[in-house]
């Protein structure tokens, strides 16, 4: 289940009053607006001043100011009745400008935090951005156990009792990393990534049967964990039983899992007793790696298969 994030103009302007510099000018009173959860991009949450976009941090460079300055009075009136129409979460007039007082008084007479910055508008728009574009990604909680094997961001998932924490134990063994077990914490940061990383309550902690709660951070050192990654690759470990097919031995077409809209690579590992999974698994990160860089081994074998056809 995705959680959509919210994010008020007073939690905005508290975490960023210091690296962006920011006064808060006018509309003290609006600092419960928020800024909009539902938008496709950070692009479209924050931008230079543009009536198009409705619910949009409007930000006033040294262009827009000019521009506005150009404008007749009668202009201005319609302008500033026209930013108020679009409900900006709040505006920011940047490179420390001086704010038109008419811009000023439609702000508090309508609660509409206006900030002042001496950074340029440029440098304003592409920091919140970012910082927008994680504030309020798209998140969900996953069950499993999120590892880094190879600089690759695996999820390991099953059946309760497969051993799923016991092979994260072997993993860190093998001088791997973890990020989460149990529940871990997906957010799609940008189109194409999902950033992975373990609630608070569980971080460096890893549990395994019959030893409890170990801290890996303490037991294996600061190398052993990883704060966050990006998910790539899904394992999941399937109960090999007597008599049942484990799957297609030779998948033409690699299976996926999607999350949070983007389609994962998956491989499913029947667990049965002689089996080495760990080996395993990095075999198949390994083979995730190839295929990234663009080789993939069963596209291969079909083109030598091919070729010793048309010989004869």
């Amino acid at each position: 289940m995705t959680t959509p994030k919210t994010l008020t103009i007073q939690r905005l302007y508290t975490e960023n009053r210091e690296p962006l510099k920011l006064t808060w000018f006018a509309g003290l009173e609006g600092g419960d607006r928020m800024v909009s959860p539902g938008s496709a991009s950070a692009a479209d949450q924050v931008g230079h001043l543009n009536l198009i976009h409705p619910m949009r941090i409007q930000v006033f460079g040294r262009q827009e100011i000019s521009y506005y300055d150009r404008l007749s009075p009668e202009s201005r009136a319609y302008l500033v009745h026209e930013i108020v129409d679009c409900n900006p979460p709040a505006l920011i007039v940047a490179r420390g400008l001086d704010v038109p007082p008419d811009l000023h008084s439609i702000c508090n007479e309508n609660n509409i935090p206006l900030f002042t910055t001496p950074l340029t508008a440029a440098e304003i728009i592409d920091y919140l951005r970012v910082y927008l574009s994680k504030k309020l990604a798209l998140r969900i909680i996953m069950h499993g156990v999120f590892m880094d094997v190879l600089g690759v961001g695996v999820l390991i998932t099953g059946e309760s009792g497969l051993g799923k924490s016991e092979l994260g134990l072997e993993l860190i063994t093998r001088n791997h990393g973890l990020v989460a077990d149990d529940a871990v914490e997906f957010a799609r940061i940008a189109p194409n990534m999902i950033e992975g990383r373990a609630p608070q309550l569980l971080q460096n902690l890893l549990e395994v049967r019959g030893l409890g709660l170990l801290d890996i951070r303490a037991i294996f050192g600061e190398t052993a964990v990883r704060r966050k990654m990006q998910l790539k690759l899904i394992v999941h470990l399937m109960r090999s039983r007597l008599g049942e097919e484990a799957g297609e031995r030779l998948p033409v077409i690699s299976p996926t899992q999607e999350v949070l809209g983007i389609p994962i690579r998956k491989v499913v590992i029947p667990v049965a007793a002689g089996r080495n999974i760990a080996v395993m698994l990095e075999a198949a990160v390994r083979n995730t790696i190839m295929q990234l860089r663009g080789f993939n081994t069963m596209e291969e074998f079909m083109e030598r298969q091919r070729q010793a056809m048309t010989k004869d």
